[in-house]
């Protein structure tokens, strides 16, 4: 797993250049809106979702300068989904990334509107991705556009705020989880693909990728919450518990939730099989996930 560390850093390292090129600078007027955006931008994420992107359209043969456009985009798009998720009027938290949450630092109402400010931004980055034969800026657009609606990433946070306090089955735990994490994960390998200009098959191979691959991490991240310190994670370990939120732990117990982690990895990992080497990198980014700490 060496040689994948090393990888996954130097990718980090890219996405984290091309943000900083894409994003306004700390200076421009005016400059508390765009300090803000960089605070939570540049809190020492691990860029999952961007280096999913990238590793797509590798698997698919694609270039990676033209897919570090969509690969930026969902990250921004992410990191507005956690700046609003921390407010106090939703999950309530003041720590995110093992630092002060935006709200903490700027006040509420600065906060709502950074979230506002990348969800924006995320738009126009997604736009700039070169067109290939197959796809072009309103495919581009219209795939994160669906992605973080009312339907997909919003409709899951409602969803998850509805549930608070009530005892969900299984299958509703699934629904929020379909909405709020698998659906950005997919989002990104699905744009990733896109930008290489990807077959219909290798899309779909991509899709059931990343649907599994997202529920198998939010698998993982119920189950760290319950047996990791606010330390290991850089957020409030047992956060979830304390809210009387529905888990997979909580619904399946700790190891069936295991189990249940390990069975989707393995329908993600059957999932890739036909794009071959070139698939390596998606593959090993779904088994350390299924073996990560944090």
């Amino acid at each position: 797993m060496s040689d994948l560390k090393i990888w996954l850093k130097n990718q980090q390292e890219v996405v984290d250049t091309k943000l900083d090129q894409l994003l306004p600078s700390s200076e421009t007027a005016p400059a508390t809106i765009h300090q803000a955006m960089r605070y939570s931008m540049f809190a020492g994420g691990k860029r999952l979702r961007p280096i999913l992107c990238l590793a797509a359209a590798e698997a698919c043969g694609g270039a990676q300068e033209a897919a570090l456009y969509p690969a930026c985009a969902v990250e921004v798009m992410h990191t507005y989904s956690l700046v609003h998720d921390d407010l106090p009027c939703m999950d309530d938290d003041d720590l995110r990334r093992g630092r002060p949450t935006s709200h903490v630092v700027y006040g509420e109402g600065v906060a709502v509107l950074t979230g506002d400010a990348l969800l924006t931004e995320a738009f126009t980055i997604v736009a700039q991705t070169p067109q290939t034969p197959l796809y072009n800026a309103s495919h581009f657009v219209s795939e994160l556009s669906e992605t973080g609606g009312s339907k997909k990433l919003i409709g899951g946070q409602v969803l998850d705020l509805e549930g608070e306090g009530q005892k969900l089955n299984l299958q509703q735990l699934i629904q929020i989880h379909e909405a709020k994490t698998a659906a950005l994960l997919c989002s990104s390998l699905r744009l990733g693909g896109m930008s290489a200009n990807c077959s219909p098959e290798q899309l779909q191979a991509l899709t059931d990728f990343g649907y599994n691959l997202g529920l198998a991490f939010q698998v993982i991240d119920d189950i760290l919450d319950v047996t990791q310190t606010t330390e290991q994670l850089g957020k409030t370990a047992g956060k979830d518990e304390a809210v009387d939120k529905s888990t997979y732990p909580a619904i399946l117990g700790l190891e069936e939730s295991k189990k249940e982690a390990a069975r989707l990895t393995k329908l993600a990992l059957d999932a890739i099989k036909p794009f071959g080497e070139k698939g390596r990198r998606l593959d090993e980014i779904a088994r350390y996930m299924l073996e990560r700490e944090f």
